[in-house]
């Protein structure tokens, strides 16, 4: 039995009840009193908008890659909830200061309009820098966040297992390791921990990996379902309650 509870991410917020990356999506994340919050950004003529796919067909009509539209365009196209795709801005305005919002950045160039977004939204609202963590893939986009906006938090995202495991979190001075569920491993786990890295493991919607993930020591999850991991959070403190109890009535 585990003690361990984990963090919450929702993944492009509660996607079972609104269309994902939406802000009612989001709006019904922070709703559960998540822990924090994912969303997807791509430099769209200039602007940061929040969305996962490169090109149009699964979500929205048509086949276009979005990097290729004008963010007129891709913004007036509801989703199928009926919102609209979100501006950063936006999402920062709806999330304030409720929960930790990660942003994963997805296409090119959006180091230095996030940098711009999050230095204008922390100064007119007085809020704190350590409540975002930059994400990517693109390594070198987190390089150049590490330049431009050393203030956030970076986590480094990874496929599968390095042949170095967690080294290449080195040079990007990061705060978490972000590691997909299925190559979960034991080893990288440790070497992520060693370095003082959090580790966070995406996307996970079974409660059976759940339990699994919080015995091997990870952090926090991105997840589908947030009620899950909320529920179990829930179960895991109401047994951590009863065993000291016991303890103390020893």
């Amino acid at each position: 039995m585990t003690s361990a509870t984990l963090f919450c991410f929702a993944h492009r917020g509660y996607q079972q009840r609104a269309s994902e990356n939406t802000l009612q999506a989001i709006g019904h994340a922070l709703e559960l009193a998540v822990g924090g919050v994912e969303i997807d950004v791509w430099n769209i003529g200039g602007q940061l908008l929040v969305k996962h796919d490169r090109r149009l067909g699964r979500l929205i009509a048509g086949s276009e890659l979005i990097t290729e539209m004008r963010p007129e365009a891709l913004r007036e196209r509801p989703l199928p909830c009926g919102n609209l795709v979100p501006t950063l801005r936006e999402v920062l305005e709806l999330v304030g200061n409720s929960a930790q919002l990660n942003i994963e950045l997805k296409g090119p160039h959006c180091a230095a309009l996030l940098a711009r977004e999050i230095r204008a939204f922390v100064h007119d609202r007085d809020t704190s820098y350590q409540q975002y963590i930059v994400s990517s893939f693109d390594h070198r986009q987190l390089y150049e966040c590490l330049q431009l906006i050393p203030e956030v938090r970076r986590g480094v995202l990874i496929a599968g297992v390095p042949l170095d495991l967690a080294a290449c979190t080195a040079p990007l001075k990061a705060y978490s390791l972000h590691t997909n569920v299925d190559f979960v491993n034991t080893d990288l786990i440790a070497d992520a921990r060693q370095r003082g890295l959090k580790n966070f493991v995406f996307t996970v919607n079974d409660p059976n990996d759940l339990i699994l993930l919080a015995t091997q020591g990870v952090d926090g999850v991105f997840t589908d379902e947030p009620q899950i991991v909320l529920d179990f959070n829930a179960r895991t403190a109401a047994k951590r309650v009863i065993v000291n109890s016991g303890v103390q009535q020893a």
